[in-house]
């Protein structure tokens, strides 16, 4: 199965509740469900997709590589957090496998080396690498499937997405929204009622159009079909432009170990 343009982000959904949006999820058209071991979840999305058929769902994953890699016995650890996640995940398979976030004191390229030969996981990628990061691997011979990385109208990477473009790694955007920010700024708010949209709609058919996937989290039936609602209308290139001009190099994930500096 091809990586849909639109997914499900779950980060901060769990119990219950996480099971009920995945479900819903499910019943108006989602079919990429994304989560991660430090998101504690993968049992709530078990549940969420239990006697849905497999074969129709793309289901992505992130190993925490500071949590779950034994630096001793790195490629058993790789496999080892592998089968946690199936396991809690119940499924077989993986559709995607990325490492969480880069540490350069651990051996990445041999974590990254061994889950590509993880015979239950379907593609390997990473998430929040910097153009350095991946030209560290691209140097070593690894060509990571996609890189999940915060992009919106406040972040505008181009230069990460045009190096992901140059060497066919898809760019995965999270975090579309800037944790609701940007859904109050002007510019959206008048395009929306231009198009009889949402602010919301109006960034994520922003990103869409760009040709980069996205994660929204959404935990209401009506933010869910709103969130695949983008697809019926499309930004001129003036619009697109006058959007792209809002950059402020602004971030919302970020902590003290992350490397967006390298």
């Amino acid at each position: 199965m091809k990586l849909p343009l639109v997914g499900l982000g779950t980060w901060q959904l769990k119990g219950e509740e996480c099971t009920k949006v995945v479900q819903m999820a499910l019943g108006v058209g989602y079919r990429h469900i994304d989560t991660a071991h430090v998101y504690e979840n993968h049992q709530a999305i078990k549940k969420g997709i239990q006697g849905f058929d497999r074969s129709q769902l793309y289901i992505t994953s992130k190993i925490a590589v500071d949590e779950q890699i034994d630096l001793k016995h790195v490629e058993e650890s790789v496999k080892k957090a592998c089968e946690q996640t199936l396991k809690e995940l119940g499924i077989d398979y993986l559709d995607l496998y990325l490492i969480h976030w880069p540490d350069r004191k651990l051996p990445l390229e041999l974590i990254f080396q061994t889950m590509e030969k993880l015979k239950n996981v379907k593609k390997v990628g990473v998430s929040n690498f910097t153009v350095h990061h991946l030209e560290d691997f691209l140097r070593a011979g690894f060509t990571p499937f996609a890189n999940q990385v915060e992009f919106h109208p406040y972040l505008l990477q181009n230069e990460l997405l045009d190096y992901c473009r140059k060497h066919n790694i898809y760019l995965i955007s999270y975090r579309s929204l800037g944790k609701g920010k940007l859904l109050h700024e002007t510019l959206f708010k008048e395009l929306g009622e231009k198009y009889e949209k949402t602010p919301a709609q109006i960034i994520l058919r922003w990103v869409v159009q760009k040709e980069i996937p996205v994660i929204p989290k959404a935990s209401s039936e009506k933010h869910l079909k709103e969130n695949l609602a983008i697809f019926d209308f499309t930004l001129t290139a003036a619009e697109m432009k006058q959007i792209d001009g809002l950059h402020q190099n602004k971030r919302y994930c970020d902590w003290e170990g992350s490397e967006f500096n390298y």
